[in-house]
C-alpha cells in the first residue's frame, strides 16, 4: 500500500520494480550518495515521488548509505592525491551534509600532511629552484585541496 492507503496498481508495481532494479544496478557498481542516485534515476524515470520512496526503502534496508558513500569517496580521493578542502567541497556537491563529510575527512586515520607530501613527490619530486617554481608547486597543491599548513610542510621537507 502507498501513503494514501490504496494498493498500487500493476503498472505502479512494475515501475517500482524497474526503479528498484535500476537503483540496485547502480549501487552494485559503486556506492552512491542519495543525491547522485536520485539524479541518475530521474534521467530514466519520471515519477520523482516513486523514485524517492524507492531510495528511502533502500536506505532503510542499508543498501544505500550516505555514510558508507562518504567513507569510500574520501578514501578514493585521498588515494588519488586530493586534499581535505577539495574533498569536502566535492562531497557537498554530491549532497553530503557538512558534519558527515567533516567526520570522515578529518578522521584521525587520515594524515593530510603525508598526503600532501606524497602528491608533491609524485608531481615534482624536486624542491623549487626559485620563487616562480615554488609558487607553481604551491598552486598545484592548493588546487588539489591542501591547506596552507599542509603545503608549507610538504615544501619544507627534504627528499629522502
Amino acid at each position: 500500500m502507498d501513503d494514501s492507503g490504496l494498493e498500487p496498481s500493476a503498472e505502479q508495481k512494475s515501475e517500482i520494480k524497474d526503479i528498484r532494479f535500476a537503483a540496485m544496478d547502480l549501487l552494485a557498481r559503486r556506492e552512491h550518495s542519495r543525491r547522485e542516485l536520485l539524479a541518475k534515476l530521474r534521467r530514466r524515470f519520471n515519477d520523482v515521488d516513486t523514485i524517492e520512496s524507492v531510495i528511502d526503502r533502500l536506505s532503510d534496508e542499508n543498501l544505500q548509505s550516505d555514510d558508507r558513500f562518504t567513507e569510500a569517496y574520501t578514501r578514493m580521493r585521498k588515494r588519488k592525491g586530493y586534499g581535505p578542502v577539495r574533498i569536502l567541497m566535492e562531497l557537498r556537491e554530491k549532497g553530503i551534509a557538512d558534519d558527515l563529510a567533516s567526520g570522515w575527512v578529518y578522521d584521525e586515520e587520515h594524515d593530510w600532511y603525508e598526503a600532501a607530501s606524497l602528491a608533491w613527490q609524485k608531481k615534482f619530486n624536486q624542491l623549487p629552484r626559485d620563487p616562480k617554481e615554488r609558487a607553481k608547486q604551491m598552486r598545484f597543491l592548493q588546487y588539489r585541496g591542501f591547506s596552507s599548513d599542509h603545503i608549507a610542510e610538504a615544501l619544507s621537507c627534504s627528499i629522502d
